[in-house]
């Protein structure tokens, strides 16, 4: 007559697991938001800075690059500055991401949304 209230009670543990994880993820997004990461291009000529979440923060250009006729080329390291922060930025998530899912006892290789 009791067989399911083992079920229930791992039913229970499961929701618990899934509610510690959701409020988790939203410490998490915060958490990313704040975290900087700095890319840089033309040999730190050009760097920028992006949150973990990968928003544009700022960009430094270095004062000797900025001739009329370099501007292609600056514009260039721009983006590439750009990329390699976006790059840093979605690593510093993946590792931010395995301390939670290692954390919650979840198989590293989970794909959360995220």
């Amino acid at each position: 007559m009791f067989k399911g209230l083992g079920q229930l009670g791992d039913m229970a543990r499961m929701m618990k697991t899934a509610r510690e994880m959701q409020e988790r993820m939203a410490a998490l997004q915060e958490e990313l938001a704040a975290i900087e990461v700095e890319g840089s291009a033309g040999g730190g000529l050009v760097k920028a800075r992006v949150t973990a979440k990968g928003a544009l923060r700022g960009v430094e250009i270095d004062p000797s690059i900025l001739r009329p006729e370099d501007k292609e080329v600056v514009e260039d390291l721009v983006r590439a500055a750009i990329s390699d922060a976006q790059e840093r930025a979605a690593e510093r998530a993946r590792e931010e991401m395995a301390k939670i899912t290692a954390e919650l006892g979840l198989p590293a290789d989970l794909k959360l949304p995220f």
